[in-house]
């Protein structure tokens, strides 16, 4: 039988490769139901080497929550088209976050639940707090060239935020039913959401 060569890992790779082997048993699981041991199984390290990074199951659930406010930002950055108005990149950005939740429903569960550790932890990272600033920086825009109500940007961003939450969880759960909210509940309801926005 031949001897198994295990590549050696280059100076700061075993933290990206656990961190990406989780992620890939995250989406193909559903769940975070997973072992350290089992992401470093998946790793193809021994089931000591997690811990050089993460000092328990937590502390890696708690960086996969980070990364997927990481991924999320980058595609709404990536919508924001310079052709458009500002409430066309809200919209866009809104249709950006509710798809980035249908691609990735296990990671998006995973960024807003209590598994992933302290909520002050993660939702008030720097990491997190970038991604709503993409929705804060939208709004403060729309209030500079009067489209928007000149109201606290902070609380228009949690309205907006709730909103936009919710329709990703109900459409994440196959619960934007026709027969309840019509035939195009997104655009109907971000429709309402700039009305109460414009100035």
């Amino acid at each position: 039988m031949e001897e198994q060569i295990v590549q050696p890992y280059h100076h700061g790779d075993l933290r990206r490769v656990l961190i990406e082997s989780a992620l890939d048993m995250l989406h193909e699981f559903k769940s975070w139901q997973f072992t350290l041991r089992e992401v470093a199984r998946r790793a193809g390290v021994s089931h000591a080497a997690p811990y050089r990074h993460f000092p328990d199951k937590v502390a890696l659930l708690s960086e996969l929550a980070k990364v997927g406010f990481d991924m999320l930002g980058v595609e709404l950055t990536a919508a924001l088209l310079d052709h458009l108005s500002v409430e066309e990149q809200l919209v866009v950005a809104a249709k950006a976050y509710i798809k980035f939740g249908n691609a990735n429903p296990a990671l998006y569960h995973l960024m807003f639940s209590s598994d992933a550790g302290e909520q002050d932890e993660v939702h008030l990272n720097e990491r997190a707090i970038a991604t709503l600033n993409v929705l804060t920086t939208l709004l403060e825009r729309g209030q500079k060239e009067g489209v928007f109500k000149n109201r606290p940007v902070h609380g228009n961003a949690g309205a907006c935020w709730a909103l936009v939450h919710g329709l990703t969880m109900l459409s994440m759960n196959g619960l934007l039913l026709p027969e309840k909210v019509g035939d195009k509940p997104i655009d109907s309801a971000l429709a309402t959401l700039l009305e109460g926005l414009r100035a």
